[in-house]
């Protein structure tokens, strides 16, 4: 008898950009955005990428889903409000600790 082999199909983790203004000098905004994505959905995202993009723009998508955008929101995110948007589509059930107060 031969044993048959089980392939498991990974389903790609989420990709996170973040366009930002690099004539806004919102580069260094973008990178630490990155950051705290990263540091706080390290196993849950496959990519947090920064992307240089049209004058006054900061919008962070999740696989070309908008989460933030500067200038619908008019104001940029506070990091509480665009974790619990992350947390919201990549891991429902987490929880956030201190970021995950009721709104």
């Amino acid at each position: 008898m031969r044993a048959h082999r089980v392939h498991l199909v990974r389903m790609p983790a989420p990709r996170v950009s973040i366009e930002y203004c690099p004539r806004c000098r919102w580069l260094l905004r973008a990178a630490w955005t990155a950051q705290e994505l990263l540091v706080t959905f390290e196993s849950a995202l496959g990519e947090v990428a920064l992307v240089p993009g049209r004058e006054g723009e900061f919008i962070v998508s999740i696989d070309s889903r908008v989460l933030w955008d500067r200038r619908a929101e008019g104001r940029f995110p506070e990091l509480k409000d665009l974790k619990q948007r992350v947390r919201d589509i990549v891991t429902p059930d987490r929880a956030l600790g201190h970021s995950d107060v009721p709104q």
